[in-house]
């Protein structure tokens, strides 16, 4: 065990800390603000304040961690042995900047608070992010900080047992269209029918006919092909399902069709099922309520994983909801535009709520690419795909972390806009593994 001593222990100061020891690091810690149980202490210990107290492990603090609520901050992006890093501290400090008050910055997400430009969408967007503006979005920087932190203990504390966590992987996949013709009901068909005439688009309008009269299967019925992968590999699979009411940004197939609430109950044999709440749920909580209900009510057991529909959050209130409905899990920390880590870290971590300073009991489990982000918003090609995914692997991996990816099911159809990926998924599982 690290005794961390700071003349006041903060709630900020008590979940930064054991985020960055417990959860990253596997060290066990405690806290005093009592200055001769610091000094009697005869194990490992570390001073977190403004001056040490002696020889002890000190890393001089910055002011945000004893601070209550949202105030402007002065950041300057500096180097630590190549690494970027703010909240700089002086020649004292066991290291040169505030690591701490930097990722809880990151972690809480800060910057979200703050008055920002958004999205079409009215979500926060990568280009917004200190760490897009400073280039270690694509890095869990965090993550990067405490094992170079490790170092430097080890150097001061090297008889200490110092216990290594295991790289973890997640596949999560967001369901949002079921199928791609079946089951769609008839109105929706016939303008399906209409628009593919009326655009020559003869090939569409083949399989429509095909699918729909039994021909030939619904190309994004493609959950056998990520079940037996799952199967075959061992992967921790969780399966996201849109069941909102039909709307411009919601298009799944309706829940009154038994085929699907069939599907679902299937999944739920082999994988763990989460919701995914349609669009507009991030500002309603009624509607969020109903569709968490309605997915209950097909599987018979309590939901307590979610991610929004289009990413579409905002801090704090679309977390306070969750939390209101007894979520206990959220895969929303991401972005669609851009690969990388938007809260920094590939550690699974419990949102900190600023309003009310308080540690909740909702997990955030932040993932780290999306099959749609890949395609659609960097163009990359399959190929090219699986170099990033490579890449963003290898990241994870040297600070033992946890991957989360997302794909979509219609993503393994290699069907219109996927054509050539159906193969994507299945390297990356066995690549990631």
């Amino acid at each position: 065990m690290i005794l961390i001593y700071s003349h006041k222990v903060t709630p900020r100061i008590r979940y930064v800390f054991k985020h960055v020891f417990t959860r990253i690091l596997n060290i066990e810690i405690d806290f005093t603000s009592k200055i001769e149980d610091f000094v009697a202490f005869a194990g490992p210990k570390l001073s977190y304040n403004k001056v040490p107290l002696g020889k002890e492990f000190f890393i001089r603090s910055h002011d945000i961690l004893f601070q209550q609520g949202v105030k402007d901050v002065d950041i300057h992006i500096e180097k630590w042995e190549g690494t970027p890093a703010f909240f700089s501290t002086g020649e004292r400090s066991a290291i040169p900047f505030d690591i701490f008050a930097a990722s809880f910055y990151l972690i809480v997400r800060y910057e979200e608070y703050l008055p920002h430009i958004k999205d079409k969408y009215g979500r926060f967007t990568a280009e917004e992010s200190l760490a897009y503006q400073n280039g270690f979005l694509e890095q869990p920087l965090v993550d990067i900080w405490a094992y170079k932190l490790r170092t430097v203990l080890k150097e001061k504390y090297p008889n200490y047992l110092y216990k290594e966590r295991k790289y973890n992987y997640i596949s999560t996949v967001d369901v949002d269209n079921a199928y791609c013709y079946q089951h769609k009901g008839i109105v929706r068909t016939i303008a399906g029918f209409l628009k593919d005439a009326s655009q020559f688009k003869i090939f569409n309008l083949w399989n429509r006919f095909a699918v729909r009269f039994g021909i030939k299967k619904d190309p994004f019925y493609t959950f056998s092909e990520i079940l037996h992968l799952k199967k075959e590999h061992g992967v921790r699979t969780i399966f996201f399902f849109l069941i909102g009411d039909y709307t411009t940004y919601d298009t799944n197939v309706s829940t009154s069709k038994s085929k699907f609430r069939l599907l679902i109950k299937e999944m739920v044999d082999y994988a763990r099922v989460g919701l995914h709440p349609s669009y507009y749920t991030s500002s309603d909580n009624l509607m969020l309520k109903k569709e968490k209900e309605r997915l209950e009510s097909i599987i018979n057991m309590p939901i307590i994983r979610s991610r929004q529909h289009y990413l579409k959050f905002t801090l704090p209130d679309t977390y306070q909801k969750l939390i209101d409905l007894e979520v206990k899990e959220d895969y929303s920390m991401g972005y669609s535009s851009h690969v990388g880590f938007r809260a920094s870290t590939c550690t699974p971590f419990y949102f900190y709520d600023l309003d009310f300073e308080i540690q909740t009991p909702l997990k955030i489990f932040p993932f780290a690419l999306m099959d749609t982000t890949l395609n659609d918003y960097m163009k990359l090609t399959p190929k090219q795909s699986l170099g990033k995914i490579r890449d963003v692997k290898n990241e994870v991996k040297r600070v033992n972390g946890t991957l989360i990816t997302v794909f979509h099911n219609e993503s393994l159809s290699n069907y219109q806009r996927w054509k050539g990926w159906k193969r994507v998924y299945g390297t990356m599982i066995k690549m990631v593994k």
